[in-house]
C-alpha cells in the first residue's frame, strides 16, 4: 500500500475524539425540504460558536447521501455553505429537470446532460481551479480530491452487477489504493453524483468507465442510489464507519459517535378507496419502487432508534413511535435490550395533511408535496422545510458533540 499518511481526509478520519455523521435521503427536487433544515441547523451551529463562517462540512466528519443527497453531500463536502446550496436548487431546479424529446420519454422523461454539466462546473468553480486532467483534457474535481472537507460516500446501484454501490474517499478503501489501475479515488465526482441521481424513468442511466486507457478497462450501468434499499442511508453510514473491511473503525458509543439523518418529507400515498380491481400491471408498475423505497427508509429509521440513542424524531408508526430516550439513560433502563451505539437524530417532516396543518401550514395542498420532480412547488417545498426546522431543529439534540 503507498504512503498516504500526507492524506489530509486520513489525517481528519484519524483525528482523536468523537465523530459526527450526516446522512441525506433521496427524493428529488423535495431535497429542498432538506436544505432548509440544514441551514437552520448551520445558522444554530454558527452562532453556538460564534463563527459566522461555519460550514456544515467542517463540523461533520462523515458526510454521505444518496441521489438529491449525493448532490447536497458532495456539495458541503466541496466547502460549500447551505446559502449557495439554496441558490444552487433555486438557481438550477428547473434545468436539472429539462424535459427529454417526447420521442425519447418512453426511455426517460428528463434529460441528463444538463445536470451533468451543472454538477461538474459547480464542484470546479467550488474548489477554485486545481484541477485534474482527465485523458480528454478536460478539467474534473475526483473523489479523491484532497480539498474535500472529509470522509464523503455516496450512494449509487451498480445496474450491471444488480448491487448497491457505497462509494466513499476513505483513502484506506480496498478500491481506493492507488496502484490499482481501477482506483475508484480517481472517478469524477460530478459522474458520480449523476448517477446517484439517475432515477429509472426519469433520468437515464450513467455509463462509468473504470481503469480508462488501460488494457483492464471496464464499464459498468448506473442508476438512482434509491433503487437499492439506502435511500436512507444512515445504516450504510454507521456501517461503514464501524465494521472492519471499511477500514475506518470509529469507536461505537452514544457519547463517541452522532448521527444526523435528514429526510426530504415524508408523505404515505395512502389510498383509502382502493378497489382491488385497480391493481393492475401498470398500477403495480408506478407504485411498487416507491412503496419499496418508502419502506426500507422507514425500516433504517427504525434500526437506527434501536440501536441508536434516538434524541429526536418523529414516529414511525402507532405501534413503534418515536423511540426517544434521554441521552445517557442506563441501559437497564433504556427501550431495547442492549446498549446503546451511537447517538441519532432523524429530522423528516411528515408532509400529509396532518402534518402540513400541525407546522401551521394548512394552505398547501398535500399533493403539490409528492412529486419528486415537480419544480413549479419550489416556493412549497421550502415553506415546509423552513416552518419544521424553526420548530424542531434544536442544539440540544447534539448535546455531547458541541
Amino acid at each position: 500500500m503507498n504512503d498516504t499518511s500526507m492524506n489530509p481526509i486520513l489525517t481528519r478520519m484519524r483525528q482523536p475524539g468523537p465523530k459526527k455523521i450526516l446522512a441525506c435521503d433521496g427524493g428529488g427536487i423535495r431535497g429542498l425540504i432538506s436544505v432548509e433544515i440544514l441551514a437552520r441547523l448551520e445558522a444554530e451551529l454558527r452562532h453556538h460558536f460564534a463563527q459566522p463562517d461555519l460550514l456544515l462540512g467542517d463540523y461533520f466528519d462523515f458526510i454521505c447521501g444518496t441521489s438529491t443527497g449525493a448532490i447536497i453531500a458532495s456539495c458541503l463536502s466541496c466547502g460549500m455553505d447551505m446559502a449557495m446550496i439554496r441558490n444552487f436548487y433555486l438557481i438550477h431546479g428547473v434545468s436539472m429537470f429539462e424535459r427529454a424529446r417526447w420521442y425519447l420519454q418512453l426511455h426517460k422523461k428528463y434529460e441528463a446532460e444538463p445536470l451533468a454539466g451543472i454538477l461538474r462546473q459547480a464542484f470546479y468553480d467550488q474548489l477554485q481551479g486545481h484541477p485534474t486532467e482527465q485523458q480528454d483534457g478536460d478539467a474534473v474535481v475526483e473523489l479523491g480530491d484532497p480539498r474535500l472537507k472529509g470522509l464523503l460516500m455516496l450512494m449509487l446501484r451498480n445496474h450491471s452487477t444488480d448491487s448497491p454501490w457505497p462509494v466513499c474517499n476513505n483513502p484506506l478503501a480496498r478500491h481506493n489504493q492507488p496502484e490499482r489501475n481501477d482506483c475508484n479515488l480517481r472517478l469524477p465526482l460530478w459522474q458520480l453524483v449523476r448517477a446517484s441521481t439517475a432515477a429509472p424513468t426519469f433520468f437515464p442511466p450513467e455509463v462509468v468507465t473504470l481503469a480508462p486507457g488501460t488494457n483492464q478497462e471496464y464499464s459498468f450501468v448506473f442508476v438512482d442510489g434509491g433503487m437499492t434499499t439506502y435511500n436512507n442511508p444512515a445504516w450504510m453510514a454507521v456501517q461503514m464507519a464501524t465494521a472492519s473491511p471499511y477500514r475506518i473503525n470509529w469507536r461505537t458509543g452514544a457519547d463517541q459517535l452522532l448521527v444526523v439523518s435528514v429526510g426530504t418529507g415524508n408523505a404515505p400515498a395512502a389510498r383509502p378507496d382502493l378497489r382491488p380491481e385497480e391493481l393492475w400491471v401498470l398500477d403495480h408498475a408506478k407504485s411498487i419502487p416507491l412503496a419499496l423505497m418508502n419502506s426500507a427508509t422507514a425500516g433504517w429509521d427504525m434500526v437506527c432508534r434501536i440501536v441508536g440513542e434516538c434524541r429526536f424524531g418523529g414516529p414511525v408508526d402507532r405501534e413503534f413511535g418515536t423511540m426517544m430516550q434521554a441521552p445517557g439513560m442506563p441501559a437497564d433502563q433504556g427501550n431495547w435490550s442492549g446498549a446503546k451505539q451511537f447517538a441519532y437524530v432523524r429530522y423528516d417532516p411528515l408532509t400529509n395533511r396532518e402534518g402540513l396543518n400541525a407546522l401551521g401550514l394548512s394552505q398547501i395542498p398535500e399533493q403539490d408535496l409528492a412529486a419528486m420532480d415537480d419544480v413549479r412547488k419550489i416556493p412549497q417545498l421550502r415553506e415546509v422545510g423552513s416552518a419544521y426546522a424553526e420548530r424542531y431543529v434544536l442544539l440540544d439534540h447534539l448535546s455531547g458533540f458541541l
